[in-house]
């Protein structure tokens, strides 16, 4: 039988590998839906920004995998049912809209501001510890970074 300070421990160390185990979920996502865009691009620079992106979040991924693998757990090895919907949703948009730069920037912008969005919230919501939450307050930050400059890059796709 567990004492209260037992069980009150394994709920926090639960909570914790919950949070990084969706996301290194979401991470596997952003990262297939940046090779996907990728894919669907039309412009060499913008095909190799998103490349860099993809190998960002496998970086982020691997970062993820990796706290989890220190807190005795086994990460995820793929992304979720969403993520792949996603996808699709990116799919059908594209070829819609003619598979325009912009349509698939415009994708990345909603998947970023998700992404962002969900960092946030885990970094407010939860109490890591100091290394995880360093770790996820350099991503987050990270993911920011390529809010803006797709936000840019989607201006200068505007305006050609």
């Amino acid at each position: 039988m567990k004492t209260t300070k037992e069980t009150a421990d394994q709920n926090i160390h639960d909570n914790i590998v919950n949070n990084l185990q969706d996301l290194l979920e979401k991470n596997y996502d952003a990262e297939k839906g940046f090779k996907k865009a990728m894919e669907d691009s039309k412009s060499p620079q913008l095909k190799s920004f998103l490349k860099e992106q993809a190998v960002q979040r496998n970086r982020f991924a691997t970062e993820l995998s990796h706290e989890l693998r220190n807190l005795n757990e086994k990460p995820k090895e793929s992304g979720s049912v969403t993520g792949s919907l996603h996808r699709t949703w990116i799919d059908i948009k594209t070829a819609v809209a003619g598979n325009s730069d912009e349509a698939v920037l415009e994708e990345c912008i909603r998947g970023e501001k998700a992404s962002a969005d969900e960092y946030k919230e885990k970094l407010e919501k939860q109490n890591f510890p100091p290394q995880i939450s360093n770790l996820l307050q350099k991503q987050a930050t990270e993911i920011n970074s390529t809010l803006s400059r797709v936000k840019t890059l989607e201006d200068l796709a505007e305006r050609q």
